[in-house]
């Protein structure tokens, strides 16, 4: 393993995958509105997916009571993603909601791998993202629901910016280390 990183096979992908995630994000700062559609509308359809397999599996159930609860799990799954659908302001509204929750758990998250890992100097790169994460999650929640149609694209375009840092400047620094004589 540490030949792929030191000859690059492994980092390299890596440091692609930071790269992606850099215009992505500058993507979706520069089109907020259209990000978080775009999102909402992404997660809908997961919905449908999801309800869509709960009807099919209920065809698959061994009794009466599994398949009728396995059809009305799949049919509210279905009306959610109608919903988000019919109405994607209010999807977008409800998924900045739970993206300022996602964003403290992220954050809270990456200080705790910070402090695990801090006797490494690279390792700042951690709390650098959880400090941020945890900041993106206050700012959401301090602007909700007002502001909900620039924060999904806006903020999430941010917090992929700066993911997308982090993984490339660790996957270098991982490199390097890779690198030196043992």
């Amino acid at each position: 393993m540490r030949e792929q990183i030191a000859n690059g096979t492994s980092s390299r992908w890596s440091i692609l995958w930071g790269v992606l995630l850099i215009v992505s994000g500058i993507m979706a700062v520069a089109w907020p509105l259209f990000a978080a559609v775009t999102v909402s509308a992404i997660i809908a359809w997961l919905i449908v997916f999801a309800g869509c397999e709960h009807i099919i599996y209920a065809f698959h159930a061994k009794s009466v009571g599994s398949a009728i609860w396995d059809v009305l799990v799949g049919l509210a799954y279905l009306a959610v993603a109608i919903y988000v659908v019919a109405h994607p302001l209010i999807g977008v509204a409800t998924l900045t909601l739970l993206l300022a929750g996602l964003f403290f758990l992220e954050g809270v998250l990456e200080i705790i791998g910070y402090f695990q890992l801090w006797q490494r100097r690279w390792w700042g790169w951690f709390l650098l993202d959880g400090i941020i994460s945890l900041l993106i999650g206050g700012l959401i929640l301090a602007h909700w629901p007002s502001s909900s149609q620039w924060v999904v694209g806006t903020l999430v375009g941010l917090s992929m910016i700066v993911s997308g840092v982090t993984r490339a400047m660790m996957s270098l620094a991982s490199r390097r280390l890779a690198a030196l004589p043992t």
